[in-house]
């Protein structure tokens, strides 16, 4: 340690360790970020490193430079790096049950850290996303919600992940997570509240469908704006950590996030802070048209984590219990060495993007009706959970008849609540209500009343 670092440790020692001084988690904060400025400006380098010798030339590597960052060995041979990785060849990814359920070599103790109950609420929380989805998703067609996005295809990413955190973690989720909120108990009528805009849903109407948030389940609300929840997650992540917290941040995102800044600033932030957050990128292989070979000449994602000094895993994202097992480590590492994990699910998108999109038109229908049938992670889990002796067909036609049932009800409750009144639109942004908003309200309110049926007549005024 330099005079100097010396110096301003000891004048901030008792300040930082007295009672009313701050945690020791604070304190080694604040003497890291001294001695991280300190290196910034020099004040700590050392002597000046040995000169090179005759023997550098043969010798790979040479004296090392002390520099800011950290020392950097010389070399005498000149080596650019291979930016697209051929090198090395791709990163591979972590699988635990082939594509007909059944168990890898070196894999099968798997199952033991999971058992029968939650597998079967895995499997049995699949089915319901995929009936969800396939309900809504019609209901939109009928002109009865505005919008709607499936997670056909990626349900073991979401529902798998889920399984494997705790109800402690702070999760912000992109749009096809629907399989996280329903596996921390968010129910249908929740669901359907939101997509119907109605007196009940927690936004109050203001947000598009499928932009769902909860506080009691410590789930944030999404945001449609691409990213922005990355470098969210990290500040989240290191307020958990000054806290002292057995938690992580957690976030998902798509492959098209990544091609957003605020993706880069995320990670780096992340990593320089040494926040507890795992990111989970689901690499479907379309950003809305956008192939992934159009994106970014880098092998994925999990090649961008090194970049930021980031440990990170790639994961056969249609396999439910490699999911749940690499997010499971995932955490663990995340919270006891107090540092971020990047995590791609590598998976496929089955469907279109969104009701406002149709994918036929940028994509084969024999490339989707593969994916969709011989690559089903929802029909590979439950071969496995069959080969278990934990489910058979009786159960199966009980389950999607009661599913169905269920979603079908929460719609016909959730479309006949009365919507939020108009006032909601100008709350909860001031304490009090500015004489500039308050102007807009009663022009509306006026607009309103003379145009009666140019408006929903479910909104009350």
């Amino acid at each position: 340690m330099s005079s100097l670092l010396k110096t301003l440790f000891f004048q901030n020692k008792k300040r930082l360790l007295s009672p009313g001084g701050g945690s020791a988690v604070a304190a080694a904060t604040t003497i890291l970020s001294i001695r991280r400025r300190l290196m910034s400006t020099g004040a700590m380098l050392p002597q000046q490193s040995p000169p090179f010798t005759d023997s550098c030339a043969d010798d790979t590597l040479c004296p090392t430079l002390d520099f800011p960052g950290g020392s950097v060995p010389f070399t005498s041979k000149m080596n650019f790096i291979s930016g697209s990785g051929e090198d090395e060849g791709r990163i591979p990814c972590y699988r635990v049950l082939d594509e007909d359920g059944n168990f890898l070599p070196a894999t099968a103790g798997v199952h033991q850290v999971i058992g029968e109950e939650m597998a079967v609420k895995m499997y049995s929380t699949m089915v319901r996303v995929e009936t969800a989805d396939t309900i809504f998703y019609e209901a939109q067609r009928q002109g009865r919600l505005s919008f709607y996005l499936t997670s056909t295809g990626e349900e073991a990413v979401s529902i798998g992940s889920a399984a494997a955190l705790s109800p402690h973690d702070i999760l912000m989720l992109q749009y096809r997570e629907l399989g996280v909120l329903l596996w921390r108990d968010f129910t249908l009528q929740e669901m359907a509240n939101q997509c119907f805009g109605n007196k009940c849903d927690y936004g109050k109407g203001r947000q598009m469908p499928i932009h769902y948030g909860s506080t009691h389940h410590n789930i944030l609300t999404i945001s449609s704006p691409l990213a922005t929840q990355i470098p969210q997650a990290a500040g989240v992540a290191y307020s958990l950590k000054m806290e002292g917290k057995d938690a992580c941040a957690v976030t998902y995102f798509g492959d098209g996030t990544t091609s957003e800044g605020d993706f880069h600033a995320g990670l780096n932030f992340a990593a320089v802070m040494d926040a507890p957050v795992v990111f989970i990128c689901r690499n479907n292989g379309w950003a809305i048209s956008t192939p992934v070979a159009e994106q970014f000449r880098s092998d994925g994602i999990v090649s961008k984590g090194k970049g930021y000094g980031i440990t990170s895993i790639r994961v056969d994202g249609n396999d439910a219990l490699a999911v749940y097992n690499a997010i499971r480590v995932a955490r663990e590492m995340a919270i006891k060495k107090q540092a971020p994990i990047l995590v791609e699910a590598l998976t496929y998108r089955v469907s279109h993007h969104s009701t406002s999109d149709d994918s036929t038109k940028y994509r084969p229908t024999q490339e989707i009706e593969h994916w969709k049938t011989t690559r089903s992670p929802v029909a590979r889990f439950r071969k496995w959970v069959e080969k278990e002796g934990w489910w058979n067909d009786e159960k199966e036609s009980q389950l999607r008849r009661d599913m169905r049932k269920q979603v079908l009800e929460a719609i016909q409750e959730a479309e006949g609540m009365e919507k939020p009144s108009l006032s909601e639109l100008f709350a909860d942004v001031y304490d009090h209500l500015p004489p500039n908003l308050k102007e807009q309200e009663r022009s509306l309110r006026d607009i309103v009343k003379r145009h009666p049926k140019d408006y929903p007549a479910d909104v009350p005024v």
